[in-house]
């Protein structure tokens, strides 16, 4: 069951990414758009905000213009990381974020960025160490404590994933972010019942994410439920989408869908932090 779901999971990811993009690309401002085709000179701060609407392949173009003209502009480095996580771009991800921490070290959201980065690429023992340096600068922030969680399970200090998560739940009661993390590690270790049950509990609240309630969807189909996971799926996914997702759900839950045994928990994490 892990293995088909952790398949499963990277094939929803990466169809629902496609849609969101596309989305995106179509409303994007065309001031922000042009100012990728500019010269060196630094994007006025209205294209700065523009650029947030763009899809992610625009956003890297924009902000690794951005951090060219000026490698000391500390938002291009971390909004330039972002971009390129999006893109699966993992590895760059980290080295536009780490190159920030170089210059500001004490800068949360480049730490933050970094740990993101590292979970995404499933390196999760790279991670721990600037998230919680993150910790120590915002013991509040209930995000640093969530990127533990994911990557404290990724090097299999199991343990300590599920009390960094318990930690993040009593910063943030019910945050859908940290309750997706946590029903995903369950869900991986074969306990599809309580994934179930943390991921509707998640979707249930007025904040959850696209990516929250697709997670939902997962395990219901992957259980056999599937009118129900249907339902979640074309209430965010376009129709051609959402029918290629549910027939390989379909045929992964039959056994048929040609998982690749080398996935790893990588392919399960969730929002982070």
């Amino acid at each position: 069951m892990c293995r088909k779901l952790a398949f499963a999971a990277t094939a929803l990811a990466a169809c629902l990414a496609l849609a969101t993009a596309q989305t995106a690309a179509a409303a994007a401002p065309k001031d922000a758009k042009e100012a990728v085709k500019e010269g060196p000179r630094r994007a006025t701060a209205e294209q700065r905000l523009q650029a947030d609407r763009l899809d992610p392949l625009a956003q890297a173009a924009f902000w690794a213009r951005e951090a060219d003209a000026d490698p000391t502009d500390v938002e291009a480095g971390i909004k330039l990381s972002a971009a390129l996580r999006a893109l699966g771009q993992f590895a760059q991800a980290a080295q536009a974020a780490q190159k920030v921490s170089v210059q500001a070290p004490r800068n949360l959201d480049a730490l933050l960025e970094t740990a993101r980065a590292f979970v995404g690429q499933g390196q999760g023992f790279y991670a721990i160490q600037p998230a919680k340096q993150a910790q120590e600068l915002a013991p509040r922030d209930w995000r640093p404590l969530s990127l533990l969680g994911v990557a404290y399970a990724q090097t299999d200090r199991d343990d300590e994933a599920v009390a960094a998560w318990r930690q993040a739940l009593a910063l943030s009661p019910d945050n859908p972010a940290v309750l997706s993390n946590m029903a995903l590690y369950y869900a991986y270790h074969q306990d599809p019942a309580q994934a179930e049950g943390l991921l509707r509990k998640a979707a249930a609240r007025p904040d959850a994410t696209i990516q929250v309630r697709q997670n939902l969807s997962l395990v219901l189909g992957l259980q056999g439920k599937f009118p129900e996971a249907e339902k979640l799926m074309r209430q965010d996914l376009p129709p051609e989408v959402a029918e290629n997702n549910l027939a390989y759900l379909r045929a992964v839950a039959a056994g048929a869908g040609g998982a690749n045994p080398e996935r790893t928990w990588n392919a399960l994490r969730g929002p982070g932090g």
